[in-house]
């Protein structure tokens, strides 16, 4: 029995890599569309476009030998790290298969410097009032943070934040969360989003799992 065990075990792990897996390496960035939610609905209304996977969350690879996870800010953990098989398994299915595309700094040099910078923000919370420099993060903040370049100005850039569907709308998720949070919608706040970024001209795609 514990055999079979070890098997599926071993079948699950080399599933949920898929056959790129062993390409991964650490700095790689995993962007994500997520499972139906009330906050990922509100962000790809907020940043997806039409004709392209929309992704509402990215998280930093972490290479190990086949123990591989994810450095990543969500809402349940705050900065964290996660075993990549859990972060494939929160993600959407495209032909059963996760919806996750691995992308690459096309220049490499300063990778090391910023997965060092992101795991020192481990253990800090979630950013819920999506605002700048307040000790907390949301998921493409994290990296927004930790990429710097030589000069220490950031790789990628953060540009006004939109939090309104397509047709102008706010969705009902923002309006209660900031409506809770005594706070006004950070509109038009400098920021980042996980599409905006998976769209930059610095990153390659490595692979993807679907």
């Amino acid at each position: 029995m514990k055999r079979t065990l070890l098997y599926i075990g071993m079948l699950f792990s080399a599933i949920s890599c898929g056959r790129n897996g062993d390409r991964l390496q650490t700095g790689d960035l995993l962007f994500q569309a997520g499972k139906n939610s009330d906050m990922t609905g509100a962000i790809t209304a907020a940043t997806g476009s039409d004709g392209r996977l929309n992704f509402s969350h990215v998280g930093i690879a972490v290479a190990a030998n086949g123990a591989d996870s994810v450095l990543e800010a969500t809402t349940d953990g705050g900065v964290r790290l996660t075993a990549l098989p859990e972060f494939l398994g929160r993600s959407a299915k495209i032909g059963g298969r996760p919806a996750v595309v691995a992308m690459r700094l096309k220049d490499t040099t300063g990778v090391t410097a910023a997965v060092r910078r992101a795991k020192k923000l481990r253990g800090l919370p979630y950013d819920y009032a999506f605002r700048p420099g307040n000790g907390a993060y949301y998921c493409s903040e994290l990296v927004w943070e930790s990429y710097l370049r030589e000069d220490g100005s950031p790789v990628f850039p953060a540009r006004p934040m939109n939090f309104r569907a397509a047709d102008g709308t706010l969705p009902q998720f923002w309006t209660e969360l900031f409506a809770r949070r005594g706070e006004a919608v950070p509109e038009g706040v400098p920021g980042t989003n996980p599409n905006d970024m998976a769209r930059e001209a610095a990153l390659e795609e490595v692979f993807r799992w679907f």
